[in-house]
């Protein structure tokens, strides 16, 4: 035990130390966060959907009619008649042949990469994708590189270097940390010219981009053929909880027959399935949500660049304001949280050392006062520390 002792000391002497703080209240733009009330950019909330009416009626009903708790793993007897219907509804959406529910994005990838690897294959990694995609790599016992993020060229000379004969590339479509974008085209290129499969997460494009919120690949024009295996999550643009992964049906049945992270789990409530329908079809009729969010993108950055504030290129909802230190992310957190703003420092392992940040979310829900309170609120606290 003194040895878990010194390791917390540790991380709290390096301002690395985690602390959870406990709100109040639906999820919206304005929160109670330990007690008081607070205008919040750290949601990932991004079409204001999770507290919206119409998907507490359908949670209420998804209960009235299944109950609480699935009871059971998929292949026992927790698969549903909710279940069964968000897959089609899933396949449809994304134009895929089929899709898997899982109970997060972290099973999932973990389940898909386990699933289609083995100890012969290789897995090519953007160098900044998210944990839960590193993590999946290491458990799936596969070989494992990384390639520079971003960066076709150096994914090329992965793919030129490989010695395996099956390949899988995986990638974010939008990186949770800095909200950049994966030039997936590009990408689905060299896996087409390399006969590698390519796997991607767009569990941050998903209801955000795309006609009718079909996401990244949609906005890209990039089919099953382009790109095999697609990831996405419920609980940030959909406004529920849970995941899937969508691709031609001899896959998603070899994921079911082999995933142990899906075999091996309480299937997730049926009820949140019945909900994540009725969200589905508002994320692809209701596109005034999109257009709303893109716009705040969009003055957000120019009132941000106006202040010369040190944001990193991004026409998404993540907006990484680089802090360098840790100690200067708290800081400046801090003093945002003085001035009733709640934004998180982001600080390593989460982000490589020296490159801190205050990771700021937009979402259709605020309003333009909102925005403004923020960039007057990020001025006076980046001074403060610049003084």
């Amino acid at each position: 035990m003194d040895k878990l002792s010194s390791r917390l000391a540790s991380l709290q002497n390096r301002r690395l130390y985690r602390i959870r703080t406990v709100t109040e209240g639906r999820t919206a733009p304005w929160r109670l966060v330990n007690g008081r009330r607070l205008l919040s950019f750290c949601s990932n909330d991004y079409l204001g959907l999770a507290s919206d009416p119409r998907l507490i009626k359908a949670l209420q009903e998804g209960a009235e009619r299944y109950g609480v708790g699935s009871g059971a793993s998929f292949l026992i007897n927790g698969y549903t008649a909710a279940h069964r219907d968000l897959e089609e509804r899933l396949a449809q959406w994304t134009h895929r042949d089929r899709a898997l529910l899982f109970s997060t994005g972290y099973m999932a990838n973990v389940g898909v990469l386990s699933a289609l690897t083995d100890r012969q294959s290789l897995i090519l990694q953007d160098r900044d994708n998210h944990a839960s995609l590193l993590d999946a790599g290491i458990l799936s016992r596969a070989q494992r590189r990384r390639y520079a993020h971003c960066d076709p060229r150096a994914l090329a000379a992965r793919l030129t270097e490989k010695d395996k004969t099956h390949t899988i590339v995986t990638s974010d479509a939008v990186f949770s940390m800095d909200g950049s974008i994966a030039p997936l085209k590009e990408i689905a290129s060299l896996c087409r010219k390399h006969h590698a499969w390519l796997m991607v997460d767009d569990a941050h494009g998903l209801g955000v981009s795309g006609a009718h919120g079909g996401g990244t690949l949609e906005q890209m024009g990039l089919s099953q053929d382009d790109v095999p295996v697609l990831v996405g999550t419920f609980g940030k643009a959909l406004g529920t909880m849970g995941a899937f992964v969508a691709g031609a049906s001899d896959l998603i049945e070899t994921i079911l027959q082999t995933a142990r992270s899906y075999i091996y789990t309480t299937a997730p409530a049926p009820a949140l399935a019945y909900a994540t329908r009725t969200a589905l079809d508002i994320v692809a009729k209701e596109t005034w949500r999109r257009e709303k969010l893109q716009s705040h993108i969009r003055r957000f950055r120019c009132m941000a660049r106006a202040e010369n504030l040190p944001l990193i290129d991004s026409s998404s909802p993540i907006q990484a304001l680089m802090a360098g230190t840790a100690e200067r992310a708290i800081a400046i957190s801090e003093a945002l949280y003085r001035q009733g703003i709640q934004v998180v420092a982001i600080r390593p392992p989460t982000v490589p050392a020296g490159s801190a940040r205050l990771r700021i979310t937009l979402s259709s829900a605020h309003e333009e006062n909102d925005l403004e309170r923020l960039l007057e609120a990020c001025r006076r606290a980046i001074k403060k520390q610049t003084d």
